[in-house]
C-alpha cells in the first residue's frame, strides 16, 4: 500500500538511497535535509519526480508535517563531522529525537530510528549483540555521537511506553557505498580518495583493528524490512558480521584500484573501538536478512563512483 514517509537527513549517503527505494516502490517519499552533510546531487535525480518532495530544515527546530512513516537518519555520521561541532550534534541527536517522537505521536505515524553501532562504544562483548549495553567514555571527543545516540534510542522505547508510539530502533554498523562524501573522514572513502590520488593510506596504529562493512543497498534493505515489520520493535543490528581490519581493507582497496600509494602509520585516536562486528541473529530470525554485497564487489562499485566524480 502506498504511503507517505518522512526520511529526514535524507540527502545523506544512506538516506538518498532509501529516498530512491522507496520512491521506486511507490511511495510518496519527503525528504528533509539541512544540509550540513548531505547534498542536494545526491537526490537530484529525484527532484523532479512527482512523488519525491525536498525540505530544507534543520531537525533541531519542530516540524508538523502529516506523514504514515517517519525514517530519523538526521545527524553527521563520521568524527570529522560530528566533532566539528559537538553540541550542535547532540542538540541533532536528542532534540531531532524528541521533535520525531512528538510528531509520530501527534499524527499516528510509525517511528524508526536510525541508531548506531557506536553505542557499543569500545565493546568488552564480541561480536556485539543487542544485548550488550556498551563500554562507551560519556566524556569523551566522540560522546557526542555516542551518548546522543544512546539518549535517542532512550526517548524512542520512553515514548512507546509512555504514549504508545509505534517504534523501530535500528544499530548500523559499518556502511559504505556510492554516493559517500570524499571527505567524510570514514576510512572506506579516506582510502579510496587517497589510493586514486596517489596519496599515502593513512592506518591509524598498526591496522589490527577490525571493522564489519556494509554495502549501501543491504542497509537499505534491512531498514525497510525493520519498518514494515510487527515482530520486534529493536534494537536491532544490521551490518555485515564479515570481520575485516583495516589493513587488510586498505591492502584490498590499493589492488582494486591498481595504486602506487604507500600505507603509512599514524597513533590511534581517542577511544577508537578495537574490534567491531555485529551479532546479526535477531535480523536474520525476524526479518530474513542478511547482507547479499560482498566486499570486494561493494568497493568496485564504490571505486567507480569516486573514480568519476574525482576525475
Amino acid at each position: 500500500m502506498p504511503r507517505r514517509i518522512l526520511v529526514t537527513g535524507g540527502a545523506g549517503f544512506i538516506g538518498s538511497g532509501l529516498c530512491r527505494r522507496l520512491v521506486e516502490a511507490g511511495h510518496e517519499v519527503v525528504c528533509l535535509d539541512n544540509f550540513f552533510t548531505g547534498r542536494k546531487s545526491n537526490v537530484e535525480p529525484l527532484l523532479g519526480h512527482p512523488r519525491f518532495e525536498l525540505l530544507r530544515h534543520d531537525l533541531v527546530n519542530p516540524i508538523m508535517i502529516e506523514v504514515d512513516q517517519i525514517y530519523n537518519l538526521a545527524c553527521p555520521a563520521s568524527p570529522v563531522h560530528y566533532q566539528h561541532n559537538p553540541v550542535k550534534t547532540v542538540k541533532t541527536n536528542v532534540l531531532g529525537a524528541l521533535h520525531m517522537c512528538g510528531l509520530a505521536k501527534r499524527v499516528g505515524a510509525r517511528l524508526l530510528q536510525a541508531s548506531t553501532s557506536e553505542v557499543y562504544g569500545d565493546p568488552g562483548v564480541h561480536p556485539q549483540p543487542e544485548d550488550y549495553w556498551g563500554h562507551v567514555n560519556p566524556v569523551g571527543p566522540r560522546s557526542c555521537y555516542d551518548e546522543g545516540k544512546r539518549l535517542a534510542e532512550t526517548l524512542m522505547m520512553d515514548y512507546h511506553r509512555q504514549n504508545g508510539v509505534d517504534v523501530r530502533i535500528v544499530r548500523i554498523f559499518n556502511t559504505y557505498g556510492p554516493r559517500m562524501a570524499e571527505d567524510d573522514g570514514r576510512v572506506v572513502s579516506n582510502f579510496i580518495v587517497q589510493a586514486l590520488t596517489g596519496a599515502d593510506l593513512t592506518i591509524y596504529g598498526q591496522g589490527e583493528q577490525t571493522r564489519s562493512f556494509c554495502y549501501v543497498d543491504d542497509m537499505v534493505e534491512g531498514m525497510i524490512r525493520m519498518m514494515d515489520q510487527d515482530r520486534i520493535l529493536g534494537p536491532v543490528n544490521l551490518g555485515n558480521p564479515e570481520e575485516t581490519s583495516i589493513i587488510e581493507l586498505a591492502r584490498l582497496i590499493l589492488g582494486l584500484t591498481a595504486s602506487s600509494s604507500r600505507i603509512v602509520h599514524q597513533p590511534l585516536p581517542d577511544d577508537d573501538p578495537v574490534r567491531r562486528r555485529p551479532d546479526i541473529a535477531l535480523a536474520r530470525r525476524f526479518l530474513a536478512w542478511d547482507p547479499e554485497v560482498d566486499l570486494e564487489t561493494g568497493l568496485r562499485a564504490t571505486i567507480d563512483d569516486f573514480r568519476a566524480r574525482l576525475t
